[in-house]
């Protein structure tokens, strides 16, 4: 049934509940494995005014602390999938909108599943910010399995 199947995080607690059931799906059905982490671009916006003669310096953190970041995420992911016997292959990424990097991951690898947690944003904030899950549903035609 299912042949590839992306596995989008964020390495929140929410997000390794995603994991752990795609792993399980994966195994179960022969499948392999993309895990995916998505940082944010740099926002220079967020850096305090009496920093922005250090910007080389603070992109430079926020760099390697992204990337340090995604590394554990993802070999976390890849130690679980090998202990489980399922193939897995890891991407980091930058992107200013994560869920179009997800959505296009998804298309360039080939899956044919994508399984992801909804932090299930609620009230306002679901109305003004939106939500990952919620923007890959309404922007990708691969099924996506939604872990709460």
């Amino acid at each position: 049934m299912y042949r590839h199947i992306l596995i989008p995080t964020d390495g929140s607690e929410l997000a390794h509940k995603a994991v752990t059931h795609a792993l399980a799906l994966a195994k179960s059905v022969g499948a392999k494995v993309t895990a995916l982490v998505v940082e944010a671009s740099f926002n220079v916006y967020e850096l305090p005014a009496s920093r922005m003669n250090l910007i080389s310096n603070a992109f430079s953190e926020y760099a390697e602390q992204a990337k340090a970041h995604a590394a554990k995420v993802l070999n976390g992911v890849s130690d679980e999938a090998k202990a489980a016997g399922v193939a897995c292959e890891t991407v980091q990424m930058t992107h200013d909108h994560p869920y179009e990097g997800i959505v296009a991951t998804a298309k360039e690898r080939g899956c044919d599943l994508i399984v992801m947690a909804s932090h299930g944003r609620a009230g306002i904030a679901a109305v003004v910010l939106g939500s990952v899950t919620t923007k890959v549903l309404t922007h990708t035609k691969i099924p996506v399995l939604v872990c709460h």
